[in-house]
């Protein structure tokens, strides 16, 4: 056995490793939830119909953005960008929403096209997409009362209104251009002939930047981008629907105009400078489960995470600190005749034939004996056992005798049977031959 295979030294690095491979495990388990540049239309999506351009954008500008892969983070302060697949369930925006009107300001990119991954090209990145048409939002169960559809003819770019008028941009593809109606709705962003790309509900909530830039405030000539009102939100927080997401896209934002309008866009529903905006992974199926490590060190499964470190160190500290001198260890299969002997022996014993070795036992005594007291070979067993009668009668030896035990050990048929006489048989050999 190689001692050196098994040494403290090599247990010790095999249980490090499996003790990392195993922390390892728990912390994928807590971050995982899929590659997050699938081509989808969300946060981490770089293709045409992401917006990961929008949020490296907002850090370049100094801005704490966070993706958000949990319900919990969604509840954090700061403004949330929610940009749902079209097919996602209206009920769970909503939910989402409601939760967040004392939290903080929130806002809605409606989807538009129906891309899928582009592999046409060897050189074409992860992530990039080829757009296949168009598939508008079916929200049922969130704001009802706001139709959501494509305006009837070319659209000619987008225009700010307001104090913001001044502002236009084209848009990628103006052949297909999303635009939202309702009562209430207050245009942001429109196209030339005023259809609303961008907006929120009057009566929704209050934002004092948003209404600066639609010109319902006292200082129409406030900027959104200089000015931080966030402490003049009222109790409930409004919801910005953005319905042509060409404005804040990766496509949309290749045009310099564009990407300006944007920033205004998100500083005014974040009411002002803001600290962190939130992408929200979560509708587009990139939620993942809470951190398994970090769970473990949480009330109130910080003692049982406790206990069990304790009996780990306990039990490697025994399994390195030997008690006592090692055990020497045997054989798995002896040498020797008596291996032989031991396994001839369990054969017969198990194949139930004990009683066919009596008979060959007793004439192997017999010829033992022969060797031993000299006596002539060759002759017949009879001739022979009278012989060993006649030495043990002349050393007065007391019992049995030699030719009455072989014949008793020769018919025995029992298992008990054979082995008593065969052990009276040996005992007079022993005494004869000593």
């Amino acid at each position: 056995m190689n001692e050196g295979a098994f040494g403290k030294g090599t247990t010790l690095g095999i249980v490090l490793i499996g003790a990392l491979a195993f922390v390892t495990v728990l912390y994928w388990l807590g971050t995982g939830g899929g590659a997050a540049n699938n081509g989808g239309g969300h946060a981490a999506g770089r293709g045409l119909n992401g917006y990961a351009g929008l949020a490296a954008m907002l850090e370049a500008d100094g801005v704490t953005v966070q993706r958000a892969r949990s319900k919990d983070a969604l509840k954090q302060p700061g403004l949330l960008v929610l940009t749902p697949p079209a097919e996602a369930k209206g009920s769970d925006i909503a939910e989402i929403i409601a939760a967040r009107r004392t939290i903080g300001p929130t806002l809605v990119v409606a989807p538009k096209w129906a891309a899928f991954p582009d592999f046409a090209s060897p050189l074409t990145k992860r992530g990039w997409t080829r757009i296949g048409g168009t598939q508008p939002p079916e929200w049922k169960g969130y704001h009802d009362d706001i139709s959501i559809g494509f305006v009837n003819g070319p659209a000619h770019g987008w225009a700010g209104s307001g104090v913001f008028a001044d502002l236009h941009g084209p848009l990628p593809d103006g052949s297909k251009v999303l635009t939202g109606t309702g009562a209430g709705l207050e245009a942001l962003v429109t196209t030339p002939d005023g259809h609303v790309l961008a907006g929120y509900l009057s009566g929704d909530g209050s934002n004092p930047v948003l209404e600066r830039w639609i010109g319902m405030a006292r200082h129409k000539d406030a900027d959104p981008d200089e000015e931080d009102a966030a402490g003049a939100f009222t109790q409930s927080f409004p919801v910005v629907l953005v319905f042509e997401p060409d404005l804040l896209d990766n496509w949309g934002l290749a045009d310099k105009q564009t990407g300006l309008m944007a920033r205004r866009l998100i500083f005014a529903a974040a009411g002002g400078h803001p600290e962190t905006v939130t992408f929200d992974l979560t509708l587009n199926g990139l939620g993942a489960s809470r951190n398994l490590l970090s769970l473990a060190f949480e009330p109130p499964f910080l003692a049982a995470t406790l206990c069990f470190l304790m009996a780990l160190l306990a039990a490697g500290w025994r399994s390195f600190n030997r008690f006592g001198p090692p055990r020497a260890a045997a054989r798995e299969i002896p040498l020797g005749k008596t291996v032989l002997v031991r396994n001839t022996a369990g054969l017969i014993r198990r194949a139930g034939r004990v009683r066919l070795i009596a008979g060959p036992y007793a004439d192997a005594a017999r010829e033992r004996l022969v060797h031993a007291l000299g006596l002539p070979r060759g002759r017949p067993p009879e001739e022979t056992d009278a012989a060993i009668d006649r030495l043990q009668s002349r050393l007065d030896r007391t019992g049995p005798r030699w030719s009455e035990l072989a014949a008793r050990l020769t018919a025995a048929r029992r298992v008990t049977d054979v082995v008593q006489r065969a052990a009276a048989l040996q005992r007079l050999e022993r005494d004869l031959t000593e």
